[in-house]
């Protein structure tokens, strides 16, 4: 299977070893408003986003009005929504007129323009407007529309959620033997915002991921509140974060109760960078600012009784105390000294130094 370690969104480089790449998703809190749409773009960019992402859908060719009325009810995060499921998703359309002035917005704000389209003409309109296209969760089964994507050659983002791994790997193959350029994305879609979500995040899928697919970008498009999550992810190797962002939570609109604020976002791009510091590279060293520490912290060896010189050492002789000073042993080197002759009579509580033996 070919698939790239590093891509390139825009200008940014994207690798295991680059910084987390943060995407905020505007999806409906545009709220079909342009003026609030622009706004939003910029918010994004002082919060610490990497990139604004819109969905581009009609409500025509994403779900249909009958098929959900015969379901009788409406459930999971649509249960509260005041209106038909249909009836939602075509007011918080996002104008396709807008699209020119949104590019121009984010070029303005010097963030990256993204989007999820939801039918073809929406992905060929945007087309020459992205540097990469991300593939929603509940288009993970539908291999037609995947390949259509993947043959535009550009960073194809999957997120995988409602799915399992049979899905997963029919959906990562139709991209990659099409186009190299992937990002794996670990998602749970439901948009409730409640606590109990936490423990169907199952961030351990990203090692799984990891193993199946060694060295691909991977990544977490996420709902729950708050940064836990998203900390979880990048410790076990995400590093493209998705979260869907609003200027304020108590707006009506499908999106806006489980969206990052710019207060959040901004925290939550803070410990991030917190965390990439502390994740380092793996290999265990003394650190530049513990080479203090060693001496204060550690033990070396210090004499229990007065010794006379011509003393043949034994292990009675030592004791082990702070500080470990660089001329002088460490505990286990005590068997070694062992039978060793005293050049020097020294004191009880002195420290056994090198040169102290013949």
């Amino acid at each position: 299977m070919n698939y790239h370690s590093e891509i390139n969104i825009g200008s940014q480089k994207i690798s295991i070893n680059d910084p987390t790449y943060f995407i905020a998703d505007v999806a409906s809190n545009h709220d079909g408003d342009l003026a609030r749409a622009k706004e939003l773009i910029w918010l994004s960019k002082e919060a610490g986003a990497d990139a604004v992402k819109f969905q581009h859908f009609h409500a025509d060719k994403i779900v249909s009005d009958q098929g959900f009325k015969s379901l009788g009810r409406q459930s999971s995060h649509q249960s509260k929504w005041d209106k038909s499921v249909y009836d939602v998703f075509k007011k918080y359309e996002l104008n396709r007129d807008w699209n020119l002035e949104l590019v121009k917005e984010a070029q303005k704000a010097k963030i990256e323009f993204l989007t999820t389209p939801y039918d073809i003409d929406a992905v060929d309109e945007i087309n020459n407007h992205l540097s990469a296209f991300k593939i929603g969760s509940g288009d993970i089964s539908w291999i037609e529309f995947i390949k259509y994507i993947a043959q535009k050659g550009k960073p194809t983002l999957l997120a995988t959620g409602a799915s399992d791994f049979s899905d997963v790997k029919r959906a990562v193959n139709a991209i990659t033997n099409i186009n190299p350029k992937i990002v794996l994305m670990q998602c749970n879609t439901n948009y409730t915002g409640s606590l109990e979500n936490f423990k169907y995040i199952n961030l351990n899928v990203l090692k799984t991921y990891s193993l199946m697919y060694p060295n691909m970008i991977l990544g977490l498009s996420d709902h729950t509140p708050g940064h836990s999550t998203v900390l979880g992810a990048i410790a076990l190797g995400a590093r493209v974060i998705e979260k869907h962002f609003t200027d304020d939570n108590n707006r009506i609109g499908p999106d806006h109760p489980f969206s990052m604020n710019p207060s959040s976002w901004c925290e939550m791009v803070n410990r991030t960078r917190e965390l990439e510091n502390a994740l380092g590279d793996g290999v265990k060293v003394i650190e530049e600012n513990e080479k203090e520490t060693v001496i204060v912290q550690q033990r070396g060896i210090y004499l229990k009784e007065n010794v006379t010189k011509g003393h043949f050492l034994t292990i009675k002789d030592f004791e082990f105390l702070r500080p470990a000073l660089k001329s002088g042993y460490f505990p286990y080197e005590a068997e070694e000294l062992v039978g060793m002759e005293m050049k020097y009579e020294k004191k009880v509580g002195e420290p056994l130094i090198k040169g102290d033996l013949q």
